[in-house]
């Protein structure tokens, strides 16, 4: 029923810093499951694969994004997504006095630095732009680039390690809900088992034991709201952290709204009968693959987004649902068209790279159906262009 951890076919080949690299978080990776015992759950695994100090992938200082790293997120694909982000920002904050920009890991600073061009541009610069970081390695090449690209906006960007108390304005979340620790789990024709992790031989390996009662009840609970029970042997993912994540994010929010970008899907779509195997998308030099416990430290590990969960929590918070659509219709929606309106003056080269840009962002085939934006709103706000026509609110 579990399967045999190997590494895929087709994968780069690593090089050798990678190799000790890695080896020292497998050790100390190790070395917990030692001390718990001889399992750890898989989150346990995730998150010191990923957040160890001064280990793990996000915060060791290793190359990520971009061409040199493991993988491109949609800012970094063309500089399109940040100034259309950017006109969806200024609507917002027209209509709050004084209103700021908080980011939520910021990657390399690509968004903020478009989005700080383009409000420049047209004159709506936020009060302050913030930046929620967990990476000290990342915060420096953040104040690096920001300082390099825009030096005219230092003295707008602020860094902050924890959420301020009734903030206003626009959270942005982009590809940040992927990366957060989840749980695994199988279906029994009795029980709920819980996917953990432990070693052999010096390789991770994964091991079946009674869920805990938080992940036993998630599970009963998803099967409550599908009105139905998950067919015997399905495997899939839980992110008992995203409930939380979403709950601290909203909650912060006093005015104004929270835009959460990312892949993913509603309840339904997320644990359909056909998906026995869950969502999980590891990241290895432009490689995906589903295997997470090869390579630990060096790669990135993700799970597509149950975007009903925050909806949920959004409801219980006293929020409201600004609307839920994928990438392609966000972007379109937001003022795509008008950016690039001088397009017939480029040089053919230019036009082929714009053309091709667009594709990547837009094309259900590309980024522009898996990837979704949920708005989660406070206060009063106008109706937000973003999602004027393909909201699919109803499914979540």
């Amino acid at each position: 029923m579990l399967p045999e951890v190997k590494i895929p076919a087709g994968l780069p080949k690593t090089d050798p810093e990678s190799i000790i690299h890695s080896a020292r978080v497998r050790d100390y990776i190790f070395s917990k499951i030692d001390l718990a015992g001889g399992s750890i759950s898989f989150s346990e695994y995730m998150h010191d694969a990923l957040y160890a100090p001064g280990l793990g992938y996000y915060v060791a200082g290793m190359t990520k994004f971009g061409r040199n790293g493991d993988f491109v997120t949609a800012p970094e694909v063309s500089h399109l997504y940040g100034r259309v982000l950017a006109n969806q920002c200024a609507q917002i904050l027209d209509s709050i006095p004084n209103g700021s920009i908080l980011e939520v890991g910021a990657g390399t600073g690509i968004l903020a630095i478009t989005i700080l061009k383009k409000l420049g541009e047209i004159g709506q610069l936020p009060s302050s732009y913030k930046i929620l970081e967990v990476s000290p390695d990342l915060i420096e090449r953040q104040r690096k680039n920001i300082s390099m690209e825009v030096p005219e906006f230092n003295s707008v960007v602020t860094w902050i390690d924890t959420l301020p108390a009734d903030f206003e304005g626009v959270i942005l979340a982009n590809e940040v809900a992927d990366a957060l620790p989840f749980e695994r789990f199988i279906r029994t024709k009795s029980d709920v088992l819980e996917v953990s992790v432990t070693y052999s031989d010096k390789n991770f390996i994964y091991q079946m034991r009674p869920a805990k009662d938080q992940l036993k009840e998630s599970v009963l609970n998803i099967e409550n709201q599908l009105d139905a029970r998950l067919a015997e042997g399905y495997s899939s993912e839980v992110s008992l952290t995203l409930e939380a994540w979403g709950r601290d994010l909203i909650t912060s929010l006093n005015h104004g709204i929270l835009l959460v970008l990312d892949y993913g899907l509603g309840m339904r779509d997320y644990y359909h009968s056909e998906r026995d195997q869950g969502w999980i998308r590891c990241h290895y030099k432009h490689h995906a693959h589903e295997e997470p416990l090869i390579f630990p430290g060096i790669q990135d590990i993700t799970s597509w987004v149950n975007f009903s969960i925050l909806a949920r929590v959004a409801i219980q918070c006293g929020a409201k649902i600004s609307g839920f659509t994928n990438q392609s219709n966000f972007l379109i929606n937001s003022g795509l068209e008008k950016e690039f309106v001088n397009f017939k003056h480029l040089s053919t080269r230019d036009q082929l790279t714009l053309s091709k840009e667009i594709k990547v962002l837009t094309l259900p085939s590309e980024m522009g159906e898996n990837f979704k934006c949920l708005g989660i709103q406070k206060g009063n706000l106008p109706v937000i262009n973003a999602f004027s026509n393909g909201n699919r609110s109803h499914i979540l």
